[in-house]
C-alpha cells in the first residue's frame, strides 16, 4: 500500500539530496519503520479492530496514536531524516513532517538508493515499542496478541514481499506469554523472517527476568531451532534512570553504549549462550567501543580473580561465538576490531533517527574506516550481516580488492 507523493515543506526539510557514490556495499542492521495510520485498521481482525490503536487529531493539530486510553504523542519516534537541524526539537507531530520513507516501503527503498544502502533491517517505532512491549503490556490480552500479528503481517506483506532483496524481515512477538511468543516466532520463521526483537532487560519493562526460566526457556529454544537472530535494540527496556532536574535526553543518549554493555553482560551470564551454542544475538545501536573492554574483563575474572570460573568454555569465547555488535562508525574504537573479531561487527545507519547517517552513510564510512583493508570493509559493511541474517548480497560486493 504505497503512500501518495508528499510535497515536503521547505521550511522543515533540507533540499532533496542527490544520489551518493557507492564505495562499499552496505547492509544496515538497525533502522526503523514508522507504523502508518492504516496498519491496524487494515491488519487487525474485525473482532478486535475497534479496540486496536488509532490515529487521532489533537486540538493543537498534532497526530497521535491512541490505544487503551493512552496517547502516544510520538507518531514517528525520532523520525527526523532530511529535516533542517534548526527545526528538530524532539519529534515530528504529523506524518507530513516526516519523509515518506519513514512509513512507506517504496519511498524507503528510494531513500536507500540515494545513500547507497543495499538492505535494511527495521525495528518498530512508538506505538509498538522497539520490541513490541506496548502490546505485551496491553490490558486486553486478545488485542495485544492480535496487534503483534497485525504488525508482523504488515511488515511481511507490505515491506518484505514488496522488496525481498532489500528488506531483512525482523518481527516482534507476544512477550507476555511464552506459548504465544513461540507460536509467533515459528509462524514468522516459516515465511522467511530471520530475526525477532526482544527487550534488552526484560525485568525493566515488567516482564520476567532472564533467570525466570519457565518464561524464557521455550522462547530462546524456538529462536535457536528456527535460526532466528535475537536483535536487542538499545533503549528497548528504557534509558538511564531519570535524575530530577537533569537533561534526561542528553544523558540517555550519551549512555547508549553503557546500556548495551549492561544488557550484553546480563544475556551472557544468563547462560543461554552457553546452553545453546548456536544462539545468535545482535546488540543493536550500542556501538563497539565497550566490547574490547568487556572481553578483557571477562578474561580477567577467569585468570586473575576467579569470579568467572565454572563454564567449560571461557566467557570471552562465548561472547565472540554468540554475539554480534552493531555500529554507526566508532571512529576512535574501530581499531579494536581485531580484538572483537572483524567477523562480529555489523554496520547500521539508524534511518530515520537523529543519530542516523543518511544520506551520507557512504561518506561516514569512508571518513572513519577508509584506512581499513577492503576484505575487512566488505565483512563489516555487508558480508557479516548477509551471513548472520541469511540475506542475499548483490552480484558485485564493494569494495573490490
Amino acid at each position: 500500500m504505497t503512500a501518495e507523493p508528499v510535497q515536503l515543506d521547505p521550511e522543515l526539510f533540507l533540499p532533496e539530496p542527490t544520489r551518493r557514490d557507492v564505495g562499499v556495499t552496505v547492509i544496515s542492521v538497525d533502522d526503523h519503520v514508522v507504523e502508518p495510520p492504516h496498519l491496524f485498521d487494515t491488519y487487525l481482525p474485525e473482532a478486535t479492530r475497534a479496540r486496536g490503536p488509532k490515529i487521532a487529531e489533537t486540538e493543537q493539530g498534532h497526530q497521535v496514536w491512541e490505544f487503551e486510553g493512552q496517547q502516544y504523542s510520538q507518531v514517528g519516534m525520532n523520525a527526523v531524516a532530511g529535516r533542517r537541524q534548526d527545526t528538530v526539537k524532539l519529534e515530528p507531530f504529523r506524518f507530513d513532517q516526516m519523509r515518506p520513507g519513514c512509513y512507506d516501503v517504496d519511498a524507503r527503498v528510494a531513500d536507500m538508493d540515494i545513500a547507497g544502502i543495499w538492505a535494511m533491517l527495521n525495528f518498530p517505532s512508538q506505538i509498538t515499542g522497539f520490541c513490541g512491549r506496548v502490546f505485551a503490556a496491553a490490558n486486553d490480552r486478545e488485542v495485544g496478541i492480535d496487534c503483534v500479528k497485525a504488525w508482523n503481517n504488515w511488515m511481511y506483506e507490505e515491506w518484505y514481499l514488496a522488496h525481498p532483496s532489500r528488506i531483512i524481515p525482523c518481527g516482534i512477538t507476544y512477550l507476555a506469554d511464552p506459548d504465544e511468543a513461540v507460536a509467533e516466532i515459528r509462524r514468522n520463521a516459516e515465511r522467511g523472517f530471520v530475526s525477532v526483537t526482544l527487550p534488552e532487560r526484560p525485568h525493566m519493562v515488567g516482564l520476567p527476568s532472564l533467570w525466570e526460566r519457565d518464561h524464557w526457556d521455550p522462547i530462546i529454544a524456538a529462536c535457536v531451532e528456527t535460526d532466528t537472530v535475537i536483535s536487542l535494540h538499545v533503549g528497548s527496556s528504557g534509558l538511564a534512570p531519570y535524575i530530577p532536574g537533569s537533561p534526561a535526553l542528553q544523558i540517555g543518549a550519551t549512555l547508549f553504549g553503557q546500556l548495551s554493555l549492561g544488557a550484553c553482560a546480563e544475556w551472557l551470564w544468563s547462560e543461554y549462550p552457553v546452553k545453546h551454542p548456536d544462539l545468535k544475538i545482535a546488540m543493536s545501536e550500542g556501538g563497539i567501543g565497550w566490547v574490547a573492554m568487556l572481553l578483557d574483563r571477562l578474561d580477567n575474572i577467569v585468570d586473575r580473580s576467579g569470579y568467572g570460573l565454572g563454564w567449560e568454555v571461557r566467557p570471552a569465547e562465548v561472547l565472540k561465538r554468540n554475539f554480534w555488535f552493531c555500529t554507526l562508525d566508532d571512529p576512535s574504537t574501530i581499531d579494536t576490531r581485531h580484538r572483537i573479531g572483524v567477523e562480529n561487527i555489523l554496520v547500521e545507519t539508524d534511518y530515520p533517527h537523529g543519530d542516523g547517517t543518511w544520506p551520507d552513510t557512504q561518506h561516514v564510512i569512508d571518513d572513519a574506516w577508509g584506512h581499513i583493508p577492503a576484505n575487512e570493509l566488505r565483512m563489516m559493511c555487508s558480508e557479516n550481516a548477509a551471513k548472520l541474517y541469511r540475506h542475499p548480497l548483490p552480484d558485485v560486493v564493494l569494495p573490490l580488492d
